[in-house]
């Protein structure tokens, strides 16, 4: 099977490529990068969603964890169908944030369904089966822009900030959502279909915290940050408004048809310190 893989060198394209590997599959790999050597499974592609190459090969299936809606305007630009099926990542971020007092969550939330949605009606004008996966915050192999510059900057500093909430969280790993899309791929049940998926176990904020500072290899000061220091905290720091609003929040999925349909059962939040290490 030759696959159209986009967002190759992402944390999900990163994970993907040793699973397709080993699957046999065909990879046209699609990356800003221009410097990528090609393998014999692997061809590298020089783009960015919406902006595929043109000389692209005959393909039979699409993995996209690029940009979703710049996928969609992609596919909207085709007259024939490029690929039989595609799996395509969306995020939890579409419904978790849609109601969120932050403007610039409920414009991601915003961005995120109307992908969905394009997504959805292009694949029905082509012909092609389309399955869409939901993944909750991704971790796993040190390129996520959660977890990993929290833990990196606790090395440097020796110091680990330990926010207070009461929201769940369940973080879900790079190789378990690249195996589910694999498994998507594969499997005709499901088609048409969007899939939750989140990490094996459900826990607290500041569980979570705790595990990532007990994964590093060196001691660092756990800082306990006081509730009452957050709205300032969001004024001096918008980038992280959110996140600190959504602190008493659950951000979780129900893994129910992902086990069902994708036969998937992603691993429990066990982070070490190679989890916060980019792979080769």
């Amino acid at each position: 099977m030759r696959i159209l893989l986009t967002g190759a060198t992402s944390q999900l394209g990163v994970a993907a490529l040793p699973l397709l590997a080993n699957a046999g599959a065909e990879v046209v790999a699609l990356s800003r990068d221009p410097h990528r050597a090609n393998s014999p499974q692997v061809e590298w592609k020089q783009g960015a969603l919406p902006n595929v190459p043109t000389n692209m090969p005959a393909l039979e299936a699409i993995i996209s964890f690029g940009p979703l809606d710049g996928l969609a305007e992609w596919l909207s630009t085709q007259t024939d169908a490029p690929a039989r099926v595609v799996v395509a990542t969306s995020s939890m971020s579409a419904v978790s944030k849609r109601d969120s007092n932050v403007p610039e969550d409920r414009a991601v939330a915003g961005r995120l369904l109307r992908g969905e949605t394009v997504l959805q009606r292009e694949c029905g004008r082509l012909g092609m089966r389309w399955t869409l996966l939901r993944p909750t915050m991704i971790y796993g192999v040190g390129l996520d822009r959660n977890l990993t510059p929290i833990a990196r900057r606790a090395l440097r500093t020796r110091v680990f900030p330990m926010p207070p909430g009461r929201g769940l969280r369940q973080p879900v790993h790079a190789q378990d959502v690249a195996q589910a899309a694999l498994s998507a791929l594969r499997n005709e049940a499901a088609a048409s279909r969007i899939i939750e998926l989140g990490g094996g176990e459900r826990l607290h904020v500041g569980e979570m915290f705790r595990r990532v500072r007990a994964s590093l290899d060196r001691s660092t000061l756990p800082l306990a940050i006081p509730s009452a220091v957050l709205p300032l905290a969001s004024r001096l720091l918008p980038r992280l408004r959110g996140a600190l609003s959504r602190l008493d929040h659950d951000l979780v999925a129900d893994n129910t048809v992902a086990a069902q349909v994708l036969g998937v059962h992603p691993r429990p939040f066990q982070p070490s310190m190679s989890t916060w290490q980019a792979q080769p």
